[in-house]
């Protein structure tokens, strides 16, 4: 995860998680992973869960929580497929509305 588009922009988190394909009538996946910060600006994780219909032009994930500096955060994450290459690569762009909850 990095905060722009280049290709050598350094890393501010790591993805870790799973998606399942499901392609009854069209593309769509299902996402549970956790965003794992560990910079000088940020430590602790972000989970997002939701199904993602990936032909829809933006969908919205839900931010299910989160621990260190996001503990106990909820929010909206909404994906935006940038890049498409063949069926090897895909990458996403992702805005992150947060909401803390204490």
């Amino acid at each position: 995860m990095t905060t722009d588009k280049h290709f050598l922009s350094p890393p501010v988190a790591r993805a870790q998680g799973f998606y399942f394909y499901n392609m009854k009538t069209t593309y769509n996946a299902w996402f549970a992973y956790s965003l794992v910060f560990n910079s000088t600006q940020y430590k602790g994780t972000l989970n997002i869960m939701g199904a993602d219909m990936m032909d829809e032009a933006t969908r919205d994930l839900s931010v299910v929580g989160g621990t260190g500096d996001f503990f106990m955060t909820r929010g909206i994450a909404t994906f935006r497929t940038d890049e498409v290459e063949g069926a090897d690569y895909f990458r996403v762009e992702m805005d992150i509305k947060l909401y803390e909850c204490y």
